[in-house]
């Protein structure tokens, strides 16, 4: 990887949202966070955006997101600062019984 890029890593069950990998490179940028990162892979896959955050942006309930190894829930959040050569995981949850 390059140092000025994101690594995204995706669950299987996420993979066929974003063109089939589970796996994304994304150029890094000054003061990109999460948020923006996100509006990024939204914009480019449209139905992946809409299967990690609902209709007021938030990340889903059910998604979890981590910044090299941790939690952006105990982070900033949308706010988190993602620096080159970072790697975002994004987990969704799966239910079961």
């Amino acid at each position: 990887m390059l140092s000025g890029e994101i690594r995204v890593l995706l669950p299987a069950v996420l993979a066929p949202s974003a063109g089939g990998t589970s796996e994304l490179r994304v150029p890094a940028g000054d003061g990109l966070t999460v948020g923006t990162l996100l509006d990024g892979l939204g914009d480019r896959f449209p139905v992946l955006g809409r299967r990690i955050r609902d209709e007021t942006g938030m990340v889903r309930k059910f998604v979890n997101i981590y910044v090299n190894g941790e939690d952006i829930r105990t982070l900033d959040r949308l706010h988190s600062p993602v620096a080159p050569g970072s790697e975002v995981l994004v987990l969704q949850s799966i239910a079961g019984g």
